[in-house]
């Protein structure tokens, strides 16, 4: 029997830089490994003893971007949110918008920060 290859070549090396460029994110909660053949998967929220939540396997460089990007904003999210009890009655896209622009440019800066280091087009 053929194996089967579930992601190409050029596909698993912007991958690897996408993974790359998010290796900053809490282990506990995200964890991006590379699964050979079958392309990269994404573990989210650990618990011990009984290991991750959710896995997510991904053979497309740009939705994996985006979901390590949201994984990434959500984080920093929640610690101004900690730091401001008013915005935990919130969910994340309402956070968002309530934060002042400038903040929200920042955000809007990083992104692309991240996606020319990965080589991802916006």
């Amino acid at each position: 029997m053929e194996k089967k290859e579930y992601i190409s070549g050029e596909e698993r090396k912007k991958c690897r830089r996408v993974a790359e460029v998010f290796s900053g994110l809490d282990k506990e909660k995200v964890l991006v490994l590379e699964i050979g053949r079958f392309g990269f998967l994404r573990l989210l929220s650990y618990q011990y003893p009984y290991g991750f939540d959710d896995a997510i396997s991904y053979c497309n460089s740009k939705e994996l971007f985006e979901d390590l990007w949201y994984d990434w904003l959500y984080e920093h999210l929640q610690k101004i949110a900690d730091a401001n009890p008013a915005l935990l009655e919130l969910d994340y896209e309402d956070m968002l918008t309530e934060l002042p622009e400038e903040k929200q440019k920042e955000f809007e800066d990083k992104r692309r920060e991240f996606a020319e280091k990965a080589g991802i087009t916006l």
